[in-house]
């Protein structure tokens, strides 16, 4: 029963960890929050002030969203993309989560997770009663699956429904999916449906940033949101871009929709309307260049011979694996690294890999950002010692983590 199914859930690592993280500052401790991931920015100010100036909309809007906000989400996506999606195919939710949770209730089939995944992927999936195929990927391929090894997962039985979950840039590894084409040869082959969580896209490190629904757009569900490019998680306002091939699937979350959030808060609907109709180029631009400079810093002062790690190529994660055989899982190794340091950090176990091998994410989020923008607005190279001036505790942190590496 769905009743004890819950009973054997943990409560989601990154929220937890943010509690822990508050609880031992408010008992005067210095810790460095690299575990949990938000956006560091303010909100864009002309954003902020349409949420004011509509504070006054006490209207239920319709269960799939405020038509304005989808026209503007669907032109903007479509630009994009260069692909034409109509405001029809847009579904506005309490947050990108509720609506991923929403499919994993009325999917039936089987759900492919890549190792590592977010950590909500699989308590929904288990909570929407689907069989997970979890697959086991490579720091050589960003931490992304082939399509051989999707397609190995399909062939063990090919009369099932398959929903493959693909989350570029990554989290919690920081990393781009680059074999985007080969793994769109097997959804078109197999009819595997793919739910595209783009939600980092706008903070890709490099320009070009490409989407699976570029290459089989007729297969792809595409979900993102306000929380990380506009920095505005407490928000909560995400939304899904459903393709006519599966209207079926688009209508029956309207349904559930209908029956659990009703419709997303009015006035932060309205407020969204100039998050896609007006121009933040320069906002995420310069967003993108601070993360990118802070992510780097932590990747070259943190990489040695003790420590493995990609260089970050969008969001504000990394994923350091520490070479040492002193702690038996994970878990254990972070717990200490908290009580010896101060840095929190979150088990690579808690996104699907096996506890004996320690990996960790990292987030390098704790600093002012909308401080570290305003201030650097007219420098034309950020080195480090404004990194130094800015995110100190991410310097400092990095200190404390890298002598922690050293000594075991």
């Amino acid at each position: 029963m769905l009743k004890d199914i819950v009973k054997d859930l943990e409560p989601s690592s990154t929220l937890k960890i943010n509690e822990i993280s508050r609880q031992l500052e408010n008992k005067g401790e210095k810790i460095f929050k690299f575990g949990f991931g938000q956006s560091p920015f303010q909100i864009p100010s002309d954003i902020v002030n349409e949420l004011k100036n509509n504070a006054y909309q006490n209207k239920y809007l319709p269960m799939q969203g405020l038509k304005e906000l989808r026209e503007a989400v669907a032109k903007y996506t479509s630009t994009k993309k260069n692909y034409n999606y109509k405001s029809e195919n847009v579904i506005i939710g309490p947050g990108s989560k509720e609506l991923m949770f929403l499919l994993h209730v009325l999917f039936k089939g089987e759900i492919i997770l890549p190792t590592p995944s977010w950590v909500s992927y699989a308590p929904q999936a288990i909570l929407g009663r689907n069989k997970i195929q979890l697959i086991q990927t490579k720091r050589e391929n960003n931490w992304f699956p082939t399509g051989s090894e999707i397609e190995e997962v399909i062939l063990k039985d090919k009369n099932k429904n398959y929903l493959l979950f693909l989350n570029s840039p990554n989290n919690p590894s920081g990393q781009i999916c680059e074999n985007l084409q080969e793994i769109s040869e097997v959804a078109k082959k197999y009819n595997l449906v793919i739910l595209s969580d783009e939600i980092y896209s706008e903070l890709s490190f490099e320009k070009d940033f490409k989407s699976i629904s570029s290459f089989c757009p007729e297969k792809t569900i595409i979900s993102t949101g306000l929380s990380k490019w506009c920095g505005a998680g407490g928000w909560r306002l995400g939304y899904f871009i459903v393709p006519d091939s599966l209207s079926i699937l688009k209508n029956s979350i309207n349904v559930l929709a209908s029956e659990t959030f009703s419709a997303v808060s009015a006035p932060i609907q309205y407020a969204a309307i100039t998050a896609y109709t007006s121009d933040h180029s320069k906002y995420i631009s310069s967003s993108k260049n601070i993360l990118k400079i802070v992510g780097n810093y932590v990747y070259e002062n943190l990489k040695s011979n003790k420590v493995l790690i990609n260089k970050p190529q969008g969001g504000f994660y990394l994923m350091p694996e520490f070479l040492n055989k002193k702690f038996n899982t994970s878990s254990e190794m972070c717990d200490n690294i908290l009580k010896e340091t101060g840095v929190a950090l979150l088990p690579g176990s808690d996104f699907g890999f096996e506890k004996n091998k320690m990996l960790v994410r990292l987030s390098f989020t704790d600093f002012d950002g909308q401080n570290f923008m305003n201030q650097t607005q007219n420098e034309k190279k950020i080195d480090n010692d404004l990194i130094l001036k800015f995110a100190p505790k991410i310097v400092e942190g990095v200190n404390k983590l890298k002598k922690w590496s050293e000594s075991i």
